[in-house]
């Protein structure tokens, strides 16, 4: 099984705690207010970037209800010591009260969602954190394209996503089985039915498939994001 406290090695250094210790260092969670495991920076201004001199990533996990977002985003943030943005704590009070009851989201409910989750990223980064890993449905190429964004005025910022891909059928049983989230099994399909798979085109995203156990969704996950960023650098380093 595929240990949290396995030392990961990026360029020669671990990603994962070194030998002999117990724990990881907290994981940096990114509310929507800006603050870093609950404490306010003042670092960052809305809408400016600072300069930095290291190549940034912002890596986003993407699909539909179901297919493992959390755990993969939140073990590929604690691999690579970065902050975790929990998507779904996002969402305004009016989008979490009409999937409670079952209505799906329109383009409109998600625009100033997208928006705030891009923001949020970019203060991650401007705090001096080198990547950054969130969490989003993304559910059409419209809305990763918000996202898309955030690297248009910083050359050495990478966007990357990560598509989760797996059957409605899986992911409708995964769901039946969660407790006490807003999200109900009906939104399974409606979210289907919205769905705009990555294509080809969108070079930009990584595929992985989730039918398999999460330890091996989990390592697959983060050996393609170390070797996404070993590539970078070494073509920076030309």
């Amino acid at each position: 099984m595929l240990s949290y406290n396995t030392p990961i090695s990026v360029n020669g250094q671990n990603a994962g705690p070194t030998a002999g210790m117990s724990a990881r260092p907290p994981l940096k969670t990114v509310g929507n207010n800006g603050s870093v495991n609950g404490v306010s920076s003042n670092d960052a201004v809305s809408g400016t970037r600072r300069h930095s001199p290291q190549e940034q990533h912002i890596w986003l996990v993407t699909g539909p209800a179901g297919c493992g977002k959390s755990t993969v985003a939140r073990y590929l943030a604690e691999s690579l010591h970065w902050p975790y943005i929990e998507g779904d704590e996002f969402h305004p009070p009016a989008n979490i009260e009409k999937m409670s009851a079952g209505i799906p989201l329109t383009d409109a409910d998600r625009w100033d969602w997208l928006t705030a989750l891009r923001e949020a990223s970019i203060r991650a980064l401007d705090q001096g954190n080198h990547g950054v890993v969130l969490t989003c449905s993304a559910l059409k190429r419209k809305y990763r394209d918000v996202i898309r964004v955030a690297p248009y005025f910083t050359p050495n910022l990478h966007l990357h996503f990560i598509y989760l891909d797996a059957s409605e059928e899986i992911l409708l049983q995964r769901v039946l089985a969660r407790q006490n989230h807003y999200m109900g099994a009906n939104m399974v399909h409606s979210q289907f039915e919205a769905l705009e798979p990555p294509t080809t085109a969108e070079t930009d995203v990584i595929r992985i498939d989730v039918s398999r156990p999460a330890e091996m969704v989990m390592a697959d996950a983060l050996n393609q994001v170390l070797h996404t960023i070993d590539g970078i650098q070494k073509d920076q380093s030309q």
